[in-house]
């Protein structure tokens, strides 16, 4: 059992426990049979996160032995950032703009007052990244094509796959609503969640059992929730005015999550709702009643 115990912790703090990774903010190494989805999901982080947190890596193409950053929960990865980061041992404002592929004079620009000298283990700070940097190519896994040329249309949907049995005749959202626009591909293939418009003051409801894994503000979305289900799956609510949960909050169907905002930009209360398995998208009317 000693001999197991030092197989499964290196020195460098990294160690096959996704779970324990997360925790502590350290490295979990690839097993046999690893990928990003099960490692999130024992590790209880979102998909989406542990990707942001290892831009460059393919996860379809996972190496026994190699190792991947574990965020923690206090740490956050929205899209286009800034990332909330949580310094590690020997972490530089060089080391982690390298990571993200920034530059570290934006990362003392975002954190004044804070120098590279002065970093400590265990300290949250931000960084910006750079345009269309590591998040957009760790969530697509990059791009292909010469440059100058229109971006090609989807072929199809992204698939999901196998939908768990509990997955089932959910309820909507909200009481009363009217979809402006479905799930699905734009003109330009781009794929967009669905938005729902409602009246002034409508309440957007927990669409099943969970844990509330994120409520805070996103950049271009106002304020968010994102609710964690059992299997993997994941419910999203954006467009919010205010919220009614707070991060690690346990949920049942129907509870209230948030109140839906006004969006100047359609001069109406829109809900935009997005449902995932594994991080990836589905149709929420597979799963919807």
């Amino acid at each position: 059992m000693l001999l197991a115990g030092c197989a499964a912790q290196q020195k460098d703090g990294a160690t096959r426990d996704a779970a324990e990774a997360s925790r502590r903010g350290s490295w979990v190494i690839v097993q046999r049979g690893d990928t990003l989805g099960t490692l999130a999901q024992r590790a209880g982080v979102p998909l989406e996160r542990l990707q942001r947190f290892n831009p460059g890596v393919d996860s379809r193409h996972l190496a026994v032995g190699q190792r991947l950053l574990m965020p923690t929960q206090r740490e956050r990865a929205p899209y286009q950032g800034p990332y909330r980061y949580q310094v590690r041992t020997g972490d530089t404002y060089t080391s982690i703009a390298r990571r993200f592929k920034t530059r570290a004079s934006r990362l003392q620009k975002a954190n004044p007052g804070v120098a590279s000298t002065q970093l400590r283990v265990g300290q949250l700070i931000k960084v910006p990244l750079s345009s269309g940097g590591a998040s957009r190519a760790s969530a697509s896994g990059g791009r292909s094509g010469s440059s100058g040329s229109k971006p090609a249309r989807r072929a199809s949907l992204p698939d999901p796959g196998d939908l768990p049995g509990s997955a089932r005749r959910w309820p909507w959202p909200l009481d009363d609503y009217r979809i402006v626009r479905a799930y699905g591909a734009d003109s330009r293939g781009t794929l967009q969640p669905m938005l729902l418009a409602t009246d002034k003051g409508a309440t957007a409801k927990a669409v099943a059992a969970g844990e509330v894994r994120y409520a805070g503000s996103m950049r271009q979305l106002d304020q968010v929730v994102i609710v964690h289900h059992a299997d993997n799956l994941q419910s999203v609510y954006a467009q919010c005015k205010r919220l009614m949960v707070k991060d690690g909050s346990t949920v049942k169907p129907g509870d209230p999550l948030c109140e839906v905002g006004y969006s100047s930009a359609t001069e109406r209360h829109d809900l935009l709702f997005d449902l995932r398995h594994g991080g990836k998208p589905v149709n929420p009317r597979r799963v919807l009643r």
